[in-house]
């Protein structure tokens, strides 16, 4: 799973009722199993789908120390951390995320979540390292 979408698309009254009940179910969930991943994983995307991008940044975090070596992990790291203007911080996430595998380009440079990042001057590294990367698994 991976945010492919995030808060930025409108949601209707309808939606953000249920997305609202679903992130309560959620919550009560994670709070009696801490580590339960697949959990953590939908609650960070309801969050970040909600706009609550600083909620959706504490569960990767989480996520991140219950799976350092899960590229999506990591991919969705870097995500939060763009969302809420840590460009450094998603960079970092990303070249971890890349270093473990993840490859899915396309995605990765339309986005949304990481529209912050690709404007960061760090950025220009990773497209760099990207277009290395698209060389050797087509290859």
């Amino acid at each position: 799973m991976s945010k492919k979408t995030s808060g930025r698309k409108r949601l209707s009254r309808q939606e953000r009722q249920n997305l609202d009940i679903e992130i309560g179910f959620l919550e009560g969930i994670v709070q009696r199993d801490p580590s339960y991943v697949e959990a953590l994983q939908i609650l960070g995307d309801d969050y970040t789908r909600r706009g609550r991008f600083d909620d959706g940044l504490k569960v990767d975090e989480t996520l991140a120390r219950l799976r350092p070596r899960d590229a999506l992990v990591q991919y969705n790291l870097a995500c939060s951390y763009s969302l809420t203007d840590q460009c450094d911080l998603a960079a970092q996430a990303l070249d971890l995320a890349l270093s473990l595998g993840y490859h899915d380009f396309k995605w990765l440079a339309q986005d949304p979540d990481l529209e912050n990042l690709r404007q960061h001057p760090r950025y220009r590294r990773i497209r760099a390292r990207i277009r290395t990367l698209q060389i050797k698994v087509r290859g």
